[in-house]
């Protein structure tokens, strides 16, 4: 008996044929594990790395902040202080922002600010991390609004600012993108007597 080809049956043919391809193929899962991981591990890895950098970024900067309360805070509880005194504060902050690194580029200003019986404030002596005198003796000191209205007292200002930089996967990236300054500047009053002198200033 002959065979008869036929066109339309074997259209039919290689179209069911085609139609359980597709349903085995959409019914095997093989594979499908590599490619999901393939698509959330950078995803997963970008969190990380952003999440370690905002924990570290967190630390250094309550540790600049540490740093420039501890100057001040060292610094009022006597009644006179020296130029020499003010020169080894770079070491106290570079200690207490330990292990980071107190990088170049760095800037401490301690600033002796006396307050009158009006209410206005002046600078009564200033010291930066360079044995400089960042400001003028008698200029005009704005104070905080939290301590504004002191009348007849002394504070020493401190003013800390260190360069930081982040994105430590990505250390060839732009420096305008993975580096600002943490500052923070600290205000404490005089504990005891009317002022805190300082020689050589």
């Amino acid at each position: 008996m002959r065979t008869v080809f036929s066109p339309v049956l074997a259209g039919k043919k290689v179209a069911l044929q085609g139609r359980s391809l597709l349903h085995r193929l959409g019914r095997d899962r093989r594979g499908a594990g590599a490619i999901e991981f393939a698509i959330v591990a950078p995803l997963l890895i970008m969190a990380y790395v952003s999440a370690f950098e905002i924990s570290v970024g967190i630390n250094m900067s309550s540790k600049v902040s540490r740093a420039a309360s501890t100057v001040s805070d060292l610094l009022t509880q006597d009644t006179a202080t020296t130029a020499d005194t003010l020169d080894t504060m770079k070491e106290v902050t570079k200690r207490v922002i330990a292990p980071f690194q107190q990088t170049e580029g760095y800037t401490l200003k301690i600033t002796g600010v006396a307050v009158d019986k009006d209410g206005k404030a002046t600078v009564a002596w200033s010291r930066d991390q360079a044995k400089g005198q960042p400001y003028a003796k008698g200029a005009t000191v704005v104070l905080p609004s939290n301590i504004q209205g002191a009348k007849s007292l002394f504070f020493v200002r401190t003013e800390l600012s260190v360069p930081y930089t982040i994105l430590l996967m990505a250390p060839n990236l732009s420096s305008r993108l993975n580096s600002f300054r943490l500052a923070k500047t600290s205000y404490f009053g005089l504990r005891k007597g009317k002022e805190i002198t300082c020689s050589g200033c």
